[in-house]
């Protein structure tokens, strides 16, 4: 299924974490401009474009290509950053309305992990405790990246786990 440049920018947007006025804020646009973009209104300038791949972490290519964006990528052992350069990303948004985002080096969990301690509940929701966090540590020393797990509760919360 092909994908559009605005749904690109919304996936990537949404993946660090941003907001449409985040977004706008750090470009020198309005939020109503980021909008326009993610709802495939109008596209952003091509003089925008090298700055959101970089800000986004892709290339131009890939926010040009029609297809969709690959969740879930093994990088390359040349192209791979060190595992102290990483971060965990875990994402909460819940049927309340509430929306949690938690940003962990890797290698703050690597060294929890080794000291026994578990990844506490975060704001009451219980969909982080069955997760093998030893697991995802050893595919990201692999080089696997991206959005690595994407729960939905019987409630209706949505956790998603990336790694950047």
């Amino acid at each position: 299924m092909e994908q559009s440049i605005g749904k690109k920018i919304a996936y990537y947007r949404k993946a660090k974490g941003m907001t449409q006025d985040s977004l706008a804020e750090s470009l020198g646009l309005t939020p109503q401009a980021i909008s326009k973009w993610e709802n495939d209104q109008t596209c952003p300038d091509i003089t925008l474009l090298s700055p959101l791949a970089k800000l986004f972490g892709t290339t131009v290519d890939e926010l040009l290509s029609h297809k969709p964006v690959q969740e879930v990528r093994l990088v390359p052992e040349a192209e791979r950053k060190s595992i102290d350069d990483l971060f965990l990303r875990i994402i909460i948004d819940s049927h309340e309305g509430d929306k949690v985002r938690v940003n962990l080096p890797i290698a703050l969990i690597k060294l929890s992990i080794e000291m026994g301690m578990k990844l506490p509940e975060i704001n009451g929701n219980n969909s982080l405790k069955d997760i093998d966090f030893t697991q995802i540590i050893a595919f990201v020393e692999k080089g696997v990246m991206g959005k690595l797990v994407e729960i939905e509760s019987k409630d209706g919360d949505m956790v998603y786990i990336l790694v950047e």
